[in-house]
């Protein structure tokens, strides 16, 4: 009987071990159920937070596509703006030497009119002279004819003599 009290003994040992192995299993698998959980509900907010920076992704990417396109207008303005500047800078360069040009010009014809002047005012003082000149010729031509007539008259006198 000892036997049996003693093999009794064991086995209630041993059921009291293996209930609290069994109350030790059970609190591991409420631990484990509970990280499940968490780990559930962290895939849960994962996955949220996952659609939500994809959206987040879908827009960057389509202001990306935005920006490189008005960075395309942008430098295509920007060429155009240099292109507009080198033709500004080259008609700028052009009215420079048109300006410069028509100074030169006006130069020359005011000094022209200078002359002009000058020369209209020799060419009275010329004709003014003619007009003397003129003047005394015929004079001159009158006391001549006058002159040739009283010579004519006196070889007439003195042939007559």
């Amino acid at each position: 009987m000892d036997r049996i009290k003693e093999k009794m003994n064991s086995l209630r040992i041993e059921a009291d071990e293996s209930a609290a192995q069994v109350e030790e299993l059970k609190a591991k698998i409420k631990v484990l159920e509970q990280e499940n959980l968490s780990k559930d509900h962290e895939i849960t907010s994962l996955t949220h937070k996952n659609s939500q920076l994809e959206s987040e992704v879908e827009k960057l990417e389509t202001s990306v596509k935005e920006h490189k396109g008005e960075k395309d207008e942008g430098s295509a303005a920007l060429t155009q703006n240099e292109t507009l500047q080198r033709r500004l800078q080259l008609l700028e360069e052009e009215a420079e030497e048109a300006d410069k040009n028509l100074r030169e010009t006006n130069d020359k014809l005011r000094q022209t009119d200078v002359k002009a002047g000058h020369f209209e005012r020799k060419v009275q003082a010329l004709e003014a002279d003619r007009d003397q000149w003129e003047a005394k010729y015929e004079e001159m031509a009158k006391k001549y004819a006058t002159v040739q007539k009283e010579l004519e008259d006196f070889q007439t006198e003195i042939g007559n003599i």
